[in-house]
C-alpha cells in the first residue's frame, strides 16, 4: 500500500542526506501516517482512515463528515477526469 494521507494527499518526497564533506546521497522524507478510526454519527459506523498528523488536525477543525465529503468529491473528480 502506498504511503499517502487520505485527507491531505501528502506523500513521500525525495531529498538528500548531506555529509560534513558535502556529499549528497538520495533519501526519502516519509509523511507521518497513522491508521485511525473515526466515528461518523450520520452513518452510525466507524470509518478507518490512514491520515497524517496534519490530516488529524484538519479533522479536529472541520469535522469528520466534512472531511469525508471532501474525499468523496475528490475521488469523483479524479474518476471523471480519467475518462
Amino acid at each position: 500500500m502506498s504511503r499517502v494521507c487520505e485527507v491531505t494527499g501528502k506523500k513521500p518526497m525525495k531529498g538528500h542526506y548531506v555529509s560534513h564533506a558535502n556529499n549528497k546521497t538520495i533519501r526519502t522524507f516519509e509523511p507521518n501516517l497513522h491508521y485511525r478510526r473515526f466515528w461518523v454519527e450520520g452513518q452510525n459506523r466507524w470509518v478507518r482512515l490512514r491520515v497524517s498528523t496534519a490530516g488529524l488536525r484538519r479533522i479536529d477543525k472541520v469535522g469528520v463528515e466534512a472531511v469525508l465529503a471532501e474525499i468523496k468529491a475528490r475521488k469523483a473528480a479524479s474518476q471523471t477526469k480519467g475518462r
